[in-house]
């Protein structure tokens, strides 16, 4: 398999795909990373935890609809030229 523009472009896919189904309640507060962790005081800086559950939350409220026209893309890319 070569290393292509189009195989790098589905592993970013794949991996906001990844991103985008974790669900908070059955993977995230198992392990420690729920909705009531990483949250700081006013005025603190917000810790690396708390800016990967805020990246996740926001890849899962903003990526959802996108990432099925993406997906669907893909599909048919890969079903027309293999």
């Amino acid at each position: 398999m070569a290393f292509t523009l189009y195989a790098l472009i589905q592993t970013a896919i794949l991996l906001t795909n990844a991103v985008a189904v974790l669900h908070e309640e059955r993977f995230l507060s198992k392990i420690g990373w729920g909705a009531d962790q990483g949250i700081g005081g006013f005025g603190d800086e917000p810790g690396i935890k708390a800016q990967l559950l805020n990246l996740i939350r926001s890849v899962r409220t903003v990526m959802r609809v996108p990432l099925i026209a993406v997906n669907s893309v893909c599909i048919v890319l890969l079903l027309l030229f293999g």
